[in-house]
């Protein structure tokens, strides 16, 4: 039985979700190289998916006339039917069985207010559904495995957890451009990655920085505010630097150059940036909430979210060199525990197992 994986997310812009597809869908291409005719798979996308990678060993054919959600709910299932049809964004089409689909987390649950009515109508209906529907649905971390089981109403024993990788950040070159266009000095700025929405807890940061003792460090923040998704906060200050949409390389040389990532999300699904930042050798300074403390492990330090004092008080400490030595040195080690060829493998693992069933 064929594997048909659903390419939509190629015509939507690349944000954490996106890019998670992308990884997997190319880990599974190299994957197949070794599977002979064990695995047959073939991309399904919409007329202006442009943004999917370039594949060796699996195939990408344009079907259907409409795009976005129609495309997926009406058009897809069509030339899907004959297999199985791999969901990696999150949404899926409701007229599918035979389908397994990748939820990152539990978010429009957890924190509605996050998400402007449409979105949340939608997904709040959505998901359930496909957890019932589908034959197996994937997420990122145990903390997910169980918020969606709890808050969806999905059988923990449909659910596998497949870990991410990181190293993706290190196929760019380090771009120190950015700092021609961002003024700030290495090593004297703090850095936040993610949206603007308020459960990124962007403005804790700030707070955080102006109460600090002795020079206080600029914040540097990457990313943009997704209106259609997300509900807009964050306070902007001088000594914050919003750089929008930046490249790999430019990201990769403010992770490399930054006192620390500071992290202090209240709800997170995995967290992809903390790992990131520690492949690049920053320190990492995250919430102890969520599933931050399964992914960072002993290789970064906790702070309370919701207490800027205490996310101070963190990053203060890594203006220790010894310290900021010693998280820099776990966080290489934590990173190399979690890699995109591991986690195609253990996609390739479920694919076959249900090609069994």
């Amino acid at each position: 039985m064929p594997v048909f994986v659903n390419g939509r997310f190629g015509s939507q812009p690349v944000t954490g979700v996106q890019r998670v597809a992308r990884q997997l869908l190319r880990g599974l291409d190299r994957e197949l190289a070794g599977l002979g005719a064990r695995l047959s798979v073939e991309v399904l996308a919409p007329r202006n998916a442009s943004h999917l990678p370039i594949l060796e060993h699996i195939g990408i054919r344009t079907v259907g006339r409409l795009t976005g959600h129609a495309w997926e709910q009406l058009e897809l299932p069509l030339y899907a039917r004959a297999g199985v049809l791999l969901n990696f964004a999150n949404t899926a089409p409701l007229l599918q069985q035979n389908q397994i689909v990748m939820i990152h987390d539990a978010s429009v649950f957890a924190i509605p207010e996050t998400y402007t009515p449409a979105f949340r109508w939608w997904y709040r209906a959505l998901l359930p559904r496909l957890g019932t529907r589908a034959r197996r649905i994937l997420t990122v971390s145990s903390f997910s495995r169980e918020d969606l089981s709890r808050r969806a109403g999905i059988p923990l024993s449909k659910i596998d957890v497949i870990p991410l990788g990181a190293e993706h950040i290190l196929e760019s070159a380090a771009d120190a451009r950015v700092f021609g266009r961002v003024p700030v000095r290495p090593g004297a700025y703090v850095l936040t990655v993610g949206s603007r929405s308020p459960h990124k807890n962007l403005g804790a940061v700030v707070t955080a920085v102006a109460g600090m003792n002795g020079t206080q460090p600029d914040v540097v923040s990457v990313g943009t505010s997704e209106s259609r998704v997300f509900t807009d906060s964050g306070p902007v200050t001088a000594r914050m630097h919003a750089t929008g949409h930046i490249s790999d390389g430019e990201l990769r040389a403010l992770y490399e150059h930054a006192l620390c990532l500071v992290y202090p999300s209240l709800y997170e699904g995995f967290g992809l940036p903390a790992l990131e930042a520690m492949v690049c050798g920053c320190p990492v300074v995250v919430s102890n909430a969520a599933s931050l403390p399964e992914v960072c492990g002993d290789a970064a330090l906790y702070c309370d979210p919701r207490n800027p004092e205490d996310i101070a008080a963190k990053i203060a400490q890594l203006r220790n060199g010894d310290q900021r030595n010693q998280v820099r040195t776990l966080g290489f080690q934590r990173a190399r525990a979690f890699t995109w060829p591991s986690a195609a493998g253990a996609l390739v693992q479920i694919l076959e197992d249900l090609q069994g069933t």
